[in-house]
């Protein structure tokens, strides 16, 4: 299969990729607002938007975002994977005692504020968690819910494989397991071989994205940030979305 220099998109298909979100809805909706932009300058037969995972937590307004995404996707032409952040949410749901503290620590507590829940405050005193579990259930929109409980884990497209984390290489795809796509960083971030596909992933952040000859990483920390990237994948092309609208990314430069 052919590494990044030569890998194509379906033809006629565009795809925008955007990355870790993490309760960044200004930052979503102004990529998507980007994105509708773009289609009307650089119309095409055929687009798709990917989000590659992580759209609660950390941010201010997870509940927002979820909300946003439901009702951006009704259309078909969006679609959003799971992240690990988001699979804490279903899992503090089902067994708080065994997750509750990680993902608190870890940005749930900012989650579950944008819901109206107060757990307290991380490494100064939280609610016991089934107390926080309780008001959780309560306060979350059962079609948010739903919405979590049923992200893909990945989506592929020609030559491009769309993850959160990255793979297990070696694995087989069919052989992936749930913690390797959405948690996995080492062995995946080093290895250089090819995996059949070039993944586009979130998960690990840097301050820009990262472009490899088997992988581009597209989570630019944008709870922080204040950049939420946007990769548009389309025949051989491939590039950003930025304020400045498409910039073609120099592979020669960047893909060694």
């Amino acid at each position: 299969m052919p590494l990044l220099k030569d890998a194509r998109t379906p033809d006629g298909l565009r795809i925008y990729a955007i990355g870790d979100i993490h309760g960044r809805l200004d930052l979503l909706r102004a990529a998507h607002a980007r994105v509708a932009a773009d289609l009307v300058r650089r119309p095409c037969a055929r687009y798709r938007v990917i989000h590659t995972g992580d759209y609660v937590d950390r941010g201010p307004d997870s509940a927002g975002v979820i909300a946003h995404l439901i009702e951006f996707t009704r259309d078909g032409e969006a679609t959003c994977l799971a992240g690990n952040h988001d699979l804490f949410v279903t899992a503090f749901l089902k067994k708080p005692a065994e997750c509750g503290a990680q993902w608190l620590e870890n940005g749930g507590v900012e989650a579950l504020a944008s819901y109206g829940v107060d757990a307290g405050a991380p490494g100064v005193g939280l609610r016991p968690l089934k107390a926080i579990r309780k008001a959780f259930a309560a306060a979350l929109p059962p079609a948010h819910l739903a919405f979590l409980e049923t992200l893909k884990l990945f989506e592929q497209h020609g030559d491009y494989l769309f993850v959160h984390a990255g793979v297990r290489p070696g694995v087989a795809l069919r052989k992936q397991k749930v913690f390797d796509l959405t948690f996995i960083r080492e062995p995946f971030l080093s290895d250089p071989r090819d995996h059949g596909f070039v993944v586009i992933h979130g998960h690990t952040t840097s301050p820009a994205p990262v472009v490899r000859p088997n992988r581009i990483g597209i989570d630019t920390k944008a709870y922080a940030s204040g950049v939420l990237t946007c990769l548009v994948l389309e025949d051989d092309a491939k590039g950003f979305l930025g304020d400045e609208g498409y910039a073609p990314i120099q592979l020669q430069a960047d893909a060694a």
